[in-house]
């Protein structure tokens, strides 16, 4: 019974061990938050958009094995059986006759271009560059990616510090109300600014409801962005700093620019596409140019009739007249024979004796065919064109881009710094205004206008904060610093 009893208590602590385990691998699963760089490096990994761009980089490497293709011979293999019935020719007597008659025929075939106005060359050049394009193409998506999961990380977090106002404000404000309804009890203050502080707390309450569903909308939108089917215990570390750790802005909007014009992504993109561009010209221009192919063919063929094994004696017709006497108009005749018939020689035998082979080289030169190949080359001009303005246009869009971004940055700093400047002012009224409340020289409403002045002042801080972290990261990513450092 004792022995009895020891297991039972052995397989109970076994259970609540297992169990103590599983709970708090349970709660560690939930409780785990992301940091910007897991962020953006899952985002890389699972986002569809990158997926489907990564795709186009395959189907670039097909094209150039097509390409590559074009170089080497094109050998065909081709055979047929067929079966003759009814009135044809007997291909062993010459004879039309009523038969039914199967041939086997087999062949192969190379060809290869010698010169085809060198457009196999440029197109497998075109192919080159459209890998690189294709490349070049997914880093874009990559850092598009990585900037939105950024923004909507960094949103994550000014809806947390904001919730975090939100919350404190209200419970200042319920201790305010607990301690003035002591003071309408013991008759110090009216009745009617109890009713006043009682309406700020219910402000509070939808404040902070308000913020509480914007953080959730905000975590939402980042995890549908990571892809995530999880979300609901989805959350983001908030350990993000206002430093300018690189010290960006002591750079000139010019240096940025001239940086970001040597390893902008979108830059690269449209210069590939303006050689892609120029290949197409001139394999357009090509179709002027005469080709040469040489070719070999090689076949051979099988019949299933009998064939004519040697002849003998016509017993219906023995002789035939093949003329005259002059003198004495007597025919002269000749012995007729006839084929005497066997079976067919093998299959084999018969593509050995009946095989032919055929070699030799084919020039083309195009002299008229419709303006298509001068058609082609005009198009493919316009084409040049239109991607030498797409890449003056991303230059300006660049120049711009950086110019803008700085005159924000610059912007958003002295935004947030004059914030900061307000929120001290501000604190300082409110704590003239607690005094002045305490002692019944201010009335509930203009105290509480000085509260709703203070936590005003203290969520603009909270959003030119993150509104600058934000701008400084879009001018770092301008001038080559990656939003994530590896």
């Amino acid at each position: 019974m004792l022995h009895f009893y020891q297991m039972n208590m052995k397989k109970k602590s076994c259970i609540s061990f297992v169990f103590i385990v599983l709970f708090g691998l349970s709660a560690q699963a939930q409780s785990k938050k992301w940091t910007l760089e897991e962020c953006v490096n899952y985002a890389v990994q699972n986002n569809i958009s990158i997926k489907q761009t990564e795709l186009d980089s395959k189907t670039a490497m097909i094209d150039k094995k097509g390409a590559i293709g074009n170089f080497l011979p094109s050998v065909n293999a081709n055979a047929s059986h067929s079966w003759n019935i009814g009135l044809n020719q007997d291909i062993t007597t010459g004879l039309l006759r009523n038969q039914t008659s199967q041939f086997t025929s087999a062949g192969a075939s190379v060809g290869i271009d010698i010169y085809k106005g060198l457009q196999n060359q440029n197109t497998l050049r075109r192919a080159n560059l459209s890998i690189v394009a294709a490349k070049y193409q997914l880093l874009k998506m990559k850092e598009d990616v990585a900037l939105n999961v950024a923004n909507a990380f960094l949103q994550i977090l000014f809806n947390k510090e904001n919730l975090k106002v939100q919350q404190e404000q209200k419970a200042f404000n319920e201790k305010q109300y607990s301690r003035s309804e002591e003071l309408v009890k013991a008759g110090s203050i009216p009745r009617g600014d109890l009713l006043d502080i009682k309406a700020t707390v219910a402000s509070n309450n939808q404040s902070v409801i308000a913020a509480d569903n914007a953080l959730l909308i905000s975590k939402l939108s980042l995890a549908q962005l990571l892809q995530l089917k999880d979300f609901e215990n989805f959350d983001v570390i908030d350990n993000t700093s206002i430093k300018d750790e690189n010290n960006i802005l002591a750079q000139t909007p010019t240096a940025i620019y001239d940086k970001a014009k040597e390893i902008r992504t979108e830059l690269k993109i449209a210069q590939t596409n303006l050689e892609i561009a120029e290949k197409n010209v001139a394999i357009a221009k090509g179709g002027f140019q005469p080709t040469l192919q040489a070719f070999y063919n090689f076949n051979t063929r099988a019949g299933y009739s009998d064939r004519i094994i040697g002849y003998g004696p016509n017993t219906n017709n023995p002789t035939s007249i093949i003329g005259y006497v002059q003198e004495t108009n007597q025919n002269v005749l000749q012995p007729t024979y006839t084929p005497i018939l066997g079976k067919a020689l093998p299959v084999f035998d018969q593509f050995n004796d009946n095989k032919g082979q055929s070699f030799g080289a084919q020039l083309s030169i195009p002299i008229f065919n419709g303006f298509s190949a001068r058609n082609n080359v005009e198009r493919s001009k316009v084409s040049l064109e239109r991607s030498k303005i797409a890449l003056e246009q991303q230059d300006l869009d660049l120049q711009r881009n950086v110019y803008t971004a700085f005159t924000d940055a610059k912007g958003a700093l002295n935004a947030h710094e004059s914030s900061i400047v307000a929120l001290e002012s501000r604190q300082e009224s409110y704590n003239y205004a607690k005094e002045k409340y305490a002692v019944g020289l201010m009335n509930s409403f203009d105290f509480n206008q000085s509260q709703t002045l203070l936590s005003n002042a203290q969520s603009e801080v909270i959003r030119t904060k993150y509104d600058y972290i934000f701008k400084i990261k879009i001018l770092e990513f301008y001038f080559g610093i990656p939003i994530i450092k590896n």
